[in-house]
């Protein structure tokens, strides 16, 4: 609808992480910095860490998308909580390896002979882990313990390592991750964009739609939008998205402080219990325990994200389960029989 509305092209706020959207804030023009040194140093660990919805799907498919992949060979693992052996055979299956019937020592050969196979090609392996705060402590160690394979000694595979901000925290606080934190080359934590670039960014993503000033904004527009978004890039397009669908349904043409605050309060209506939790978080903000402008729309956001992290965890799970029976036919009984 809002789309046919206001002849744009595509849907300008979708919550679906998408390059093609790319706006460099200040955060994401250091984290982008990160990455190249990172890359440049050709081993060890990459972390990049921010919180739910900060953009860190997105900044890794710019990079992948803007750079020279002629030496790499990128394998990309969304994880769930991944045990250990697990995850040796989701790498060694990423790197064309037939894991059926391998144990634990196999695995690690036919890995190591995948990687060498890689590097014949006058390539390096780069794999990008995104949710790592989900793994286990013992599927850290893993990669870990894969990242020392080298030949003529040169690194055989890079890793990067995308997380929520507890996955810092456990990399600071777990004295069993020294040998990890050790092997670090770079790291970085996306904050949310800042005010004053909340103006651009909106700008930017209409007019990859097609947008020609309609509907215009109110300076005032954006002052709310920041504030009721706190500068985190989903919750911001949750918002502008139903933003842009109010001013479609009531034909507004120009978008004002007065309207976002209305479409928040209505987001902040379809949340059951949503006066106990402005009471808290106004509570906790008096208390100098919360940050500001934290209201439901952004409680809303956090579940948006949770459920398609679910869902993607879900089709992850499906997917192995598949490539577990297409490994091995006979595997189908026994699954059926579990």
């Amino acid at each position: 609808m809002i789309e046919a509305h206001f002849g744009f092209t595509a849907k300008p706020f979708q919550l679906t992480p998408d390059p093609y959207f790319w706006f460099e804030t200040a955060t994401h023009r250091k984290a982008m910095a990160y990455l190249g040194y990172g890359l440049a140093q050709g081993e060890g660990f990459i972390v990049i860490t921010g919180d739910i919805g900060a953009g860190k799907t997105t900044l890794i498919g710019h990079l992948l998308e803007t750079m020279d992949r002629t030496p790499f060979h990128v394998v990309q693992i969304v994880s769930t909580a991944i045990e250990p052996a697990d995850l040796l055979r989701v790498v060694a299956s990423q790197l064309g390896v037939d894991t059926a019937g391998l144990e634990k020592a196999q695995l690690l050969v036919a890995i190591e002979r995948g990687l060498h196979a890689v590097a014949r090609t006058a390539k390096r392996t780069l794999l990008v882990v995104d949710e790592a705060q989900a793994l286990p402590v013992g599927s850290l160690e893993e990669l870990r313990m894969l990242s020392n394979f080298q030949t003529g000694g040169h690194a055989l595979l890079q890793i990067v390592l995308l997380g929520q901000p507890e996955f810092r925290d456990r990399l600071n606080g777990t004295e069993s991750l020294e040998q990890l934190r050790q092997r670090i080359v770079a790291i970085h934590h996306l904050d949310p964009m800042s005010e004053d670039e909340v103006e651009d960014y909106i700008a930017h993503r209409l007019q990859l739609v097609g947008w020609q000033g309609r509907p215009d904004f109110a300076d005032n527009a954006f002052t709310a939008l920041y504030a009721a978004s706190a500068g985190v890039p989903r919750r911001l397009n949750l918002l502008a998205a139903r933003v842009m669908l109010h001013a479609a349904v009531t034909g507004a043409d120009l978008i004002d402080g007065d309207v976002v605050r209305a479409v928040e309060a209505d987001l902040a209506s379809d949340l059951p219990g949503r006066v106990e939790a402005k009471s808290s978080a106004r509570a906790e903000l008096a208390e100098g325990h919360a940050a500001p402008d934290v209201e439901t729309a952004e409680r809303l956001a956090e579940l948006e994200a949770r459920l398609e992290e679910q869902d993607a965890a879900l089709r992850r799970v499906l997917t192995l389960l598949v490539d577990w029976v297409e490994a091995d036919p006979g595997n189908a009984p026994k699954l059926h029989a579990a």
